[in-house]
């Protein structure tokens, strides 16, 4: 192999590097501005709107009257406050007194139910907190 042969190779492998990871910019660059673009249009939902939306799953799974929905509206304002306050505080008893808020949210949820309602509050009960079970990052090693 001669001197100018091993130069135009060598040229030709810069070449073909600098293409490769040129193309390969390209494409992360397309999916990271593609994946922002997504996000931007479905900007997250403010705590009244999320309050909102379950105000109204729960209405069509409880069949809810008006009042009940003022009610539930009411209690879950309270209920946000009050997991915000304990967000707040140290992470050692944020554990316990989560599960007391959700407990206490629960009860007073039930308290403004009728008998006919309350059994389908039970169900959703259960699919919610598998559905946290599934979504709960992993435990600290």
């Amino acid at each position: 192999m001669n001197e100018s042969s091993a130069k135009r190779r060598a040229a030709l492998w810069v070449a073909v590097v600098f293409v490769l990871g040129a193309a390969l910019g390209g494409v992360f660059g397309y999916f990271y501005g593609h994946r922002s673009t997504v996000a931007a249009a479905n900007p997250p939902l403010s705590e009244a709107q999320r309050r909102a939306q379950r105000v109204e799953q729960l209405t069509q799974e409880l069949g809810l009257t008006n009042d009940q929905k003022q009610q539930l509206d009411s209690t879950l304002f309270e209920l946000h406050a009050e997991y915000k306050s304990i967000r707040d505080q140290s992470n050692q008893q944020l554990n316990s007194r989560m599960d007391q808020a959700h407990q206490k949210g629960r009860d007073q949820i039930r308290a403004i139910l009728t008998p006919e309602q309350k059994p389908k509050f039970e169900e959703f009960l259960k699919r919610l907190d598998e559905e946290r079970k599934r979504n709960a990052p992993p435990p600290p090693r």
